[in-house]
């Protein structure tokens, strides 16, 4: 199965969160309440710089990747 590259996720046990699921490398879940990364992998020294250029880039995706579901539901 090909999983798609970005997943929504809700839990009640937190109403307000929403959850952006990354799910290629680096995998993680954004929290769109709070922006909260929470990282899947664990880094070594390089990883971790490579991860820290493209952070920024990869919240960027998940944030528009939930506004065109948002905009599709809306519709």
């Amino acid at each position: 199965m090909e999983l798609p590259k970005f997943i929504l996720g809700d839990n009640t046990d937190y109403p307000n969160a929403i959850y952006v699921i990354h799910t290629d490398f680096p995998r993680f879940i954004l929290n769109l309440e709070d922006d909260e990364v929470e990282w899947f992998e664990e880094f070594d020294e390089h990883d971790q710089k490579e991860i820290e250029r493209e952070t920024e880039n990869l919240i960027q995706q998940a944030t528009d990747f939930y506004d065109r579901e948002i905009e599709r539901y809306d519709a």
